[in-house]
């Protein structure tokens, strides 16, 4: 039998002996896409015989970023969070090789594994098992997303501190289940916010955006993001870590709240004046 790695996406799939039949259904959703090739599927083993390079980077004490070259997929950074009670492994990748696996152990393994959404799903449940079979958190309101079910699989909802100092939130947007991650002793105490691509960085700009969906261009409501700005008033973040390796360094809570007051101007017809 054999897992099945969706090659647009990069989620796995249950094991058996042929590819999944149709289209990858997080694929068939709005918010994604299928090929105009059509759908097309691979295994870790293919992905793991390719040639590419495991990219390690220190981002900040206790911060760590993981990611492959050349990319495969959506091609996200996964992060893994130090702590004296254990690591949290954020937004799995979609391949398992026996370098991640040893550089993960060497950083001292997993305590917990979580997506920020149903996209970032990757591998998470063939990682688990690879790294002792450690809980993956998943939304509720996302579990209908899950392609491989496993039994190393909890839900959360809500706020939930799942090491001391690290909290999941419930951001929602591009996903009712959207999550970010909250560091408290990130950025030396000042706080780090891991993020997925509930808040995308604009490169360069210390700006951010949010939208339902990214590669099809479909924003979100005015209300939508005043409520995910909302629910993270209670936390301090000077820094903030996105998917695609885009941050914003200095002042990070602030330039979500403005780009969240500029975008909620312009969706909400407050600036029609200026087109």
């Amino acid at each position: 039998m054999t897992i099945w790695i969706c090659g647009t996406c990069g989620v796995e799939h249950p094991d058996s002996e042929q590819p999944p039949a149709g289209v990858c259904e997080i694929c068939a959703d709005e918010r994604q896409w299928v090929p105009e090739i059509g759908q097309v599927w691979t295994t870790l083993d293919k992905l793991a015989a390719e040639g590419h390079e495991l990219i390690h980077q220190q981002l900040e004490p206790g911060i760590h970023r993981l990611h492959r070259e050349p990319e495969f997929c959506i091609g996200q950074r996964t992060h893994l969070v130090q702590t004296p009670h254990g690591n949290l492994l954020w937004d799995p990748p979609n391949h398992v090789d026996r370098p991640l696996v040893e550089k993960i152990t060497e950083l001292g393994g997993a305590a917990v594994i979580v997506a920020s959404h149903p996209h970032m799903y990757g591998s998470q449940v063939s990682l688990s098992h690879q790294l002792g079979n450690v809980p993956v958190l998943v939304h509720s309101a996302d579990r209908q997303w899950v392609r491989r079910e496993d039994p190393v699989i909890r839900e959360w909802s809500g706020v939930e501190e799942v090491l001391p100092g690290i909290t999941l939130v419930e951001a929602g947007g591009h996903f009712p289940g959207a999550a970010v991650a909250h560091i408290a002793a990130g950025a030396e105490g000042k706080g780090t916010l891991l993020v997925g691509d509930t808040i995308v960085p604009v490169p360069a700009t210390g700006w951010v955006t949010f939208m339902r969906s990214y590669p099809n261009k479909i924003p979100l409501s005015a209300g939508l993001v005043r409520r995910l700005v909302e629910r993270l008033e209670p936390y301090a973040f000077e820094r903030l870590y996105g998917l695609l390796g885009g941050a914003v360094l200095v002042d990070a809570k602030g330039a979500v709240r403005r780009s969240a007051d500029r975008y909620i101007a312009w969706v909400s017809g407050a600036n029609d004046h200026l087109g």
